[in-house]
Parts: C-alpha cells; structure tokens; sequence
C-alpha cells in the first residue's frame, strides 16, 4: 500500500488545533521579516483580544494565482489554525493601477471588467484551500469598495501626506526603474505603494486588523502601511488633545497621547521569504509555463506531476512549505527518504497533500492513480477526462477511424506517429517487446482495430518506458 495513505488530509469536520502561529512560521521556514517580533508574539498570546485579524492582499492580474501565491495563503491557513481570523484582500482597486514591484517595465492597464472578472476567478481559490486544510472560508474583500470611492483631493490630503518622496524613492522597485531611464516609471505606478498602505488603515478602522502579512517583496509597502497607521493615529490624538486642552502636543505627549488613545504599538507586518529551489531555478515553472493553482490552468494530474519532479534537496523543504504534516511527521518522512530516497517517498507524499490542499481529495486522488497507470503502463481503466490530462503534453496525431475497420498494421502507425524510422526499425521494436498497445505488450504482426479503442476515441501506443504517442481516430 501506497505510504500516502497513511497520511491524509485533516477531515473538514475535525476540531482545528491551536498553534503557536510564530512557531510554526519560523519552523516551516515561513518566516523572514517582522516589524516587531517580541510585540507581535505578545500580541497574539492576549487572550483579552484574541481571536486577531491579520490580511494579505493578492493582486488579480489573472484569472488564477500561480504556485508561489501558495506561501502567503498558508501563511492565512496557519493564522487560522491558531485560532485567529484570516481576511484575504482581493486587490480589485489596486489591481487597476498595478504593483512596480519585481517588474521591470510599466504593466499594461487591464480594464475595469478585466480586473472584475479576475477577482471572480481568484475568489474559489482561497475557498478550496481552506476547505482542504478542514478550515472554514476565510474573509474575503475587495479593496476596489474603499479605493474606488476616494478622490483625489482625499487621497492626496488625508494619505498622500504622510509619505516621504525620498524614502518612495529608495524603494528597491522604483529606484531601478528610475536608474534606467528607458524604462521609467509612471506616476501612476509610483503611487502604487500609497494604495497599499492606505488597504491597512482602513482595515484597522474598519475590521480592526492589526496585521498584514505577505512576500519579503512586499515588505516595503507593508511598513509604508503601518507607518500610516502610526501617522494617522498620533495625528488624531493630537487634534483630540489639542481639542481638549487648547495647546498642541510635544514629541513625548503625542506618543504619550497616540498610547492612552488604546492605539500603542497595535499594527505589525511581516513576510515570508520568496521560494527558491536548491539548483538556483524559478520556483514554479515548468518548461510549460508556470504552475498555477485552478483546474482550467493547471490540472490536478499537472499538478501532482510538478510536486512528484520535486528534486530530492527540495522535497522536504516544500512540505513545510506546502502542507500541513506536523514536526514529527515531516521528520519522520526525511528519515526514511535519506535511507531509501531511490522510494522517493517525500515526493509522493508531497505530491498528494498539496494537490489535495488545492484541487480537493477526489481529484488527487485521481492524479495519483493516472500516475500509478502511467508509470506500470495499465492505462485502459482511467476515464476519458483524466486521459486527456495525462497525455495533455503527449504528442499526438489524427488518424481516419475508417482505418481501423479492417486493422491496420501497427508497424505502419508507428511510422506515421515517428515512434519509428523505417519499418525494419517498426519490426524491430515490436519483435523485442518494446512496443505496447494502451500499456500492453503488442504481439508480433499486430494490427490496430476498433476494439482498441478507449472510449471509442483514442489509442495510446508507447515505444520503451516513456516515448508515449497517443493517436486520435474520428
């Protein structure tokens, strides 16, 4: 028996465990940056003010997330595992501006429907996820309902203020925009981290979150957030003073004013780190594209597949990283994977839990059989869907069904689909036993008939253990 089965995902009925969330981010490796380690932790441990909110934001400049936005929504999942309240914030506002950040040239703008409709798309994602971690939905806004309702004066006046051009400036995103003058950067990108910042105050005052969380790439714009905040609390307590007493407040009485207006020290930001593989290439990429994280872009059998390819410096990594297994058991699972890695029992089991996590238990499971029936050959029980997914990257010819009506010789196939050169090479490959028909061996002389058909539609021949060609017939 397969050792994933021995390993499933938690039931969506089971009683969520408490964790420490700190603990758990610094162990998996989800933990880089923080703006107040020692203030988070006590923050997060007041059982006064428990549960807390913290959000990330995800920018809707597709359809779907790829892999790499798998980190910041695990980070959410943990937060919700230590019983606080995880918000998403679909960047439906910002998403029409676009963030510089890690791009080297000005994005193209979407429309607003674009943009709409990519928000619609991303919104499931977050839901199955939670699904399959056993957690409940988390929250999920759209910062386009406060950012679209601003004005200009507004956001210059009440925002715009409190933000220092030089620092902007120094931001790593905008300063190697600003080096290449072929390049550039608008104003309208420029302000991008003005937007940002503003999605955390008004989450604070509105939803009482004091946390945002996302990439070490963010980072910049997370401060720049908590910063406002700051800014904008002092500058109340001081107008509230000022109200009050007449006078206006020193340094020390504004920070004295900010603490007894119950605003001291209550917003905080940290990061994950941006996911490398251990031989320096991109995470999440494939000679296909990029891995993406629903159905329609990446199948869950692609996806099984990706996470199966994991190399052996990384598989134990990204199942902290990507799955939910305890302490204990990932150790457990790096032990025996060092004395047997040839098993590459790491990748299968990392490649179970995380496609589970995103595509539901059915459909990896799904995956995990098409992989089994590729793998040994035995493919004639898989259903038509996942065949389709299977030979997604196969090559593949069309052929008249007319031809099979009286069997056509499958030495002639095999040089029509150049699984062979000549027929003396055709003859040759099939006499050895090399040659088989959807995963059985072909007989000598063998010819090709309507009985072969899978579903009435394909025939998959194979040369060796990997050379697959699947041949359509209609």
């Amino acid at each position: 028996m397969n050792r994933v089965a021995f390993l499933p995902m938690p039931d969506s009925k089971a009683p969520i465990m408490t964790i420490d969330f700190l603990a758990e981010l610094r162990w998996r490796g989800l933990l880089k940056d923080c703006t107040d380690p020692v203030g988070l932790a006590k923050h997060l441990a007041d059982p006064a003010a428990s549960p807390r909110r913290a959000y990330v934001g995800f920018d809707p400049s597709a359809d779907s997330l790829t892999i790499g936005n798998l980190v910041p929504i695990m980070m959410l999942v943990h937060f919700a595992r230590a019983g606080h309240q995880p918000v998403v914030v679909m960047g439906g506002g910002t998403g029409l501006i676009g963030d510089p950040s890690g791009k080297s040239a000005e994005r193209t703008l979407m429309t607003d429907d674009t943009i709409a409709s990519h928000v619609r798309a991303q919104r499931p994602i977050f839901e199955n996820v939670f699904a399959g971690a056993g957690l409940s939905a988390p929250k999920i806004v759209n910062n386009a309902d406060w950012l679209t309702k601003m004005s200009a004066i507004e956001l210059l006046r009440d925002v715009g203020k409190h933000f220092s051009v030089n620092q902007m400036m120094a931001k790593e995103s905008v300063r190697e925009r600003l080096h290449n003058r072929e390049q550039g950067i608008s104003y309208t990108e420029f302000s991008y981290m003005i937007l940002q910042a503003y999605d955390f105050l008004h989450l604070f005052e509105t939803d009482g979150v004091t946390i945002q969380m996302g990439g070490s790439d963010q980072y910049g714009n997370i401060t720049a957030g908590a910063d406002l905040i700051r800014r904008t609390v002092e500058r109340r307590a001081e107008a509230r003073y000022q109200a009050e007493h007449g006078q206006s407040l020193d340094d020390a009485a504004r920070i004295e004013g900010a603490a007894v207006a119950g605003y001291s020290e209550r917003w905080f930001g940290l990061t994950t780190p941006l996911v490398a593989k251990a031989d320096g290439g991109k995470f999440g990429k494939t000679e296909e594209g990029a891995v993406w994280l629903t159905g329609p872009r990446t199948t869950a059998y692609a996806m099984y597949q990706f996470w199966l390819n994991a190399s052996d410096e990384d598989a134990i990594k990204f199942l902290k990283l990507f799955t939910l297994l305890s302490q204990s058991e990932i150790e457990s699972i790096e032990r025996a994977h060092a004395a047997e890695p040839f098993k590459r029992e790491a990748q299968k089991i990392l490649a179970i839990q995380t496609t589970t996590l995103v595509h539901g238990k059915a459909e990896a499971e799904a995956a995990l059989r098409a992989s089994q029936a590729l793998f040994s050959g035995d493919i004639a029980g898989l259903p038509m869907e996942m065949l389709e997914q299977v030979f997604a990257e196969v090559p593949s010819t069309d052929h008249p069904c007319a031809q099979l009506e009286g069997g056509i010789d499958l030495v002639d196939v095999l040089i029509e689909t150049s699984l062979a050169k000549s027929k003396r090479e055709a003859r040759e490959f099939v006499g050895n036993g090399s040659v088989s028909i959807n995963g059985s061996k072909a007989e000598p002389d063998a010819k090709l008939t309507e009985a072969d058909l899978l579903h009435g539609k394909v025939i998959a021949l194979r040369r060796g253990k990997k050379a697959w060609h699947l041949t359509r017939w209609g």
